[in-house]
C-alpha cells in the first residue's frame, strides 16, 4: 500500500513537471514572435526619424556651393583674369561665408583640380595650391554638374562631407565649388537615443555611427582591388577599415535581418549595448548611395519572453500545486474533524487556567492600586509638612526680627506720643505753621510704619507654592527692607550691581523672599562683631537662567560646615541661636523653582552662596 501511494505521488509530479515545461516554452515562443513583431514597428519609426533628420542636415548647405556662380569676382578668379589683391578678396569673402554657414571649409577649384582660393587660406595647412582632381566629387561635378562625397581630408584628415557645384560661364565650365560639412553634431544627437544607428556608404563601410567605435569599419569583406581604389582616391586617408564583425542569424519579412555582433575588439563605452543580438533593419536614403541602419537589442524582447514563460510557468505550477492541495485538503479533512475533539478539550482547559490567571492579575491591581492611593497621600502629606516647615521657617526669621521691628515702631510711638502733645498746645497759643508743621511730621512716621506692618505682613502670609513671573530686583529690595533695622544696627553696607533691564525669573515671590532674607541674615551672622560688615549682591544672566551671588566677609565656611552645609538641623551656631533648617528649607524651595543653591568659600575670603533660578520666557 505505501509503495502504490508512492508510485502514484511520482506520477503525479513527473505530469506536473511537463505541463509545467510546455506551457512555459509555449509562452516563451509567442512573446518572443510578440516582442519582434513590436521591435520591427519601433525600427520602423526610427528610421523615418533618422533619415529625416540627415536629409534635413545635408539640405541646410547643399544650395552653398551653386551660390558663389552669383559673385563675379569668383568667376573672374576662375577664368583668371585677376590679380593677387582680387584673390585676397574672395579667399577673404570664402572665409567670411564659412563662418557664417557654419561649415568645415568652402573652396573652389578650376578644371584642372587645382584649389585657387579657400576659406582657410590663412591657415598653415590650407588647401589653396593643391591637386585636388582625384577626388570623385571633383570628376562627379565636372560630368554632371554636381557631385556628393563623404571622405577624410587628405591634409587635415578631418571626416566630412563635401558637396560640389560646377560654375559655369559664358565659355562654358569655369571650375568646381565645394563645400564641405561636418556631421559631427547629427553624430552627437544620435549618442543619446535608444538604440545604436549608423549610415554605410556604396562600399559598405560605416561613415556615421552613434557608436564612436563602429565608424570606419566595414560591414563586409574588402578585396584587394577595393583597398587599391581607396588608396588611389584616399577617400578615407589610409584608414585600416577593420570588419565590425556583423553575423547574420536569422532574416524576417520586410528585409530584416537578425544579426549579432561580436565582442572581439575592445568594449566600447556607451549608454546602450553594443554587441549581441539586435534586429536589423536598413534602408536607401535618397539622393545618396548610403544606406541608414538601426539595431533594435533583441534583450529587453528575451527578458519580456522569458519573464511571460516564467509566469506561465508559475500559473501552470500553481494549478498543479492547486490541485494537489484539493486533494491533501480532501484527505486532511478527516483527520482534522478527528482532531477537533481533541483541540475542543484544550481549548476549555486553557480557559479555565486563563480565568484563574485573571483572578490573580486582578487580586495583584488591587493591591497595586491601594499602593498607589497610599504613597498619593504620603506624598500630599508630606507637601503639607514641607509647607508648614516653610512657614514655620519664616515665623523663625520673623522671631528673629521682632526685636528691631519692635524698636522701629516703639521710636516713631513715642515720638508720636510727644508730637501729638505739642501741637495740641501750639493749637491753643494759636501757632498753626507749626502745629501743621507737626501732623506732617505725624503723618510721615504713620505712613513709615504702616510700610513696616505691611512687609511685615506679606511676609508672614502663607504662600500658595505656585511659580509666577517675579522682577528678582523688586523681590531683593522686599528682603532689604525687612531687613532694614538689622543692616542699620549693625553698620552693614549693601553692595548691590543689578543688571540695566531687571530680570524676571519663573518662582514664588513670596517664598523667593524668604530665601533671600535667609541668606543676608545667614552673611550678617558671619559678619558679627566686624565694626563694619560689607555684603555684596550681584547678578549674572545668560539665556535660560539667572545667578545671584550673595557674599559676605566673614571667616567663610569651614571643612565641616562645607560638608553638611543643607543638612536639616546642622548649624554652627550657638545653642538657641538656630534650629539649622534655614539653608535646608531655603534649598529645598529653591529645587521647587527648578534651580539650585550652594555655597561656597570665596577666593578673596568670606562665603558666596548662589542662587540659580529659570527665567521667565520672554515676550517681544
Amino acid at each position: 500500500m505505501p509503495q502504490a501511494r508512492t508510485l502514484r505521488a511520482l506520477s503525479l509530479l513527473l505530469l506536473c513537471l511537463l505541463l509545467v515545461g510546455l506551457c512555459g516554452f509555449s509562452a516563451y515562443r509567442i512573446g518572443q514572435r510578440l516582442g519582434i513583431a513590436e521591435l520591427q514597428a519601433t525600427g520602423l519609426h526610427r528610421l523615418e526619424i533618422y533619415a529625416g533628420s540627415l536629409e534635413r542636415e545635408i539640405s541646410k548647405y547643399a544650395f552653398l556651393p551653386g551660390t558663389l556662380s552669383l559673385e563675379q569676382e569668383v568667376l573672374d578668379v576662375l577664368a583668371g583674369k585677376v590679380d593677387r589683391r582680387t584673390r585676397e578678396r574672395v579667399n577673404a569673402y570664402l572665409e567670411k561665408l564659412n563662418e557664417r554657414a557654419g561649415t568645415l571649409s568652402i573652396y573652389i577649384m578650376d578644371t584642372q583640380g587645382r584649389v585657387l582660393a579657400t576659406s582657410n587660406w590663412r591657415r598653415p595647412d590650407s588647401f589653396l595650391g593643391e591637386d585636388l582632381s582625384f577626388r570623385p566629387y571633383f570628376k562627379d561635378a565636372l560630368v554632371s554638374g554636381s557631385g556628393r562625397f563623404f571622405g577624410i581630408g587628405t591634409t587635415r584628415s578631418e571626416p566630412g562631407y563635401y558637396l560640389a557645384t560646377a560654375l559655369t560661364g559664358d565659355k562654358g565650365t569655369l571650375g568646381v565649388a565645394v563645400t564641405k560639412v561636418s556631421l559631427e553634431q547629427l553624430e552627437k544627437s544620435w549618442a543619446t537615443v535608444e538604440a545604436p544607428v549608423f549610415v554605410a556608404d556604396e562600399n559598405g563601410v560605416v561613415i556615421l555611427s552613434a557608436v564612436p567605435g563602429w565608424k570606419f569599419t566595414a560591414l563586409r569583406g574588402l578585396d584587394d582591388a577595393t583597398r587599391a581604389n581607396f588608396e588611389r582616391t584616399q577617400q578615407y586617408n589610409r584608414r585600416p577599415l577593420p570588419p565590425l564583425g556583423l553575423q547574420q542569424l536569422a532574416t524576417y519579412e520586410g528585409g530584416t535581418r537578425l544579426v549579432r555582433i561580436a565582442t572581439t575588439r575592445p568594449e566600447t563605452v556607451s549608454v546602450y549595448p553594443v554587441s549581441g543580438r539586435f534586429l536589423e533593419q536598413s534602408r536607401a536614403l535618397p539622393g545618396t548611395p548610403w544606406t541608414l541602419t538601426v539595431l533594435s537589442q533583441l534583450e529587453q524582447v528575451d527578458e519580456l519572453a522569458q519573464s511571460r514563460a516564467a509566469l506561465a510557468a508559475i500559473a501552470a505550477a500553481c494549478l498543479c500545486m492547486l490541485g494537489i492541495i484539493v486533494n491533501e485538503r480532501r484527505r486532511h479533512l478527516r483527520d482534522r474533524l478527528a482532531a477537533r475533539e481533541e483541540l475542543q478539550r484544550a481549548h476549555d482547559q486553557l480557559e479555565r487556567k486563563v480565568e484563574e490567571r485573571t483572578a490573580d492579575l486582578s487580586t495583584a491591581n488591587q493591591q497595586l492600586q491601594d499602593e498607589v492611593g497610599e504613597r498619593i497621600r504620603a506624598e500630599r502629606t508630606l507637601r503639607a509638612a514641607q509647607d508648614e516647615l516653610v512657614q514655620a521657617g519664616k515665623l523663625a526669621v520673623i522671631g528673629q526680627l521682632s526685636a528691631g521691628i519692635a524698636h522701629e515702631l516703639n521710636q516713631p510711638l513715642a515720638a508720636l506720643r510727644t508730637l501729638s502733645a505739642n501741637a495740641g498746645k501750639f493749637l491753643e497759643r494759636g501757632d498753626v505753621d507749626t502745629t501743621r508743621t507737626n501732623l506732617g511730621r505725624i503723618a510721615e512716621m504713620v505712613d513709615r510704619m504702616g510700610r513696616i506692618s505691611g512687609q511685615l505682613r506679606t511676609f508672614a502670609r502663607k504662600s500658595s507654592g505656585q511659580s509666577a513671573e517675579v522682577p528678582l530686583c523688586r523681590a531683593l529690595d522686599n528682603a532689604l527692607a525687612l531687613l532694614e533695622s538689622r543692616l542699620r544696627r549693625a553698620g552693614a553696607v549693601v553692595e548691590r550691581s543689578c543688571p540695566s533691564e531687571d530680570p524676571v525669573a519663573l518662582c514664588d515671590a513670596n517664598r523667593l523672599e524668604q530665601v533671600l532674607v535667609n541668606l543676608i541674615g545667614n552673611a550678617l551672622d558671619a559678619m558679627a562683631g566686624q565694626p563694619q560688615p560689607r555684603l555684596e549682591v550681584g547678578w549674572e544672566c545668560s539665556e535660560t537662567q539667572v545667578r545671584l551671588h550673595v557674599r559676605d566677609h566673614g571667616p567663610g565656611l569651614s571643612d565641616e560646615a562645607a560638608a553638611h552645609l543643607f543638612e536639616p538641623f546642622f548649624t554652627t551656631k550657638a545653642a538657641g541661636d538656630g534650629l539649622g533648617l534655614g539653608l535646608a528649607i531655603s534649598a529645598g524651595i529653591v529645587r521647587d523653582f527648578g534651580g539650585h543653591l550652594h555655597g561656597a568659600n570665596h577666593p578673596d575670603g568670606g562665603a558666596v552662596f548662589t542662587l540659580e533660578l529659570p527665567l521667565a520666557a520672554r515676550h517681544d
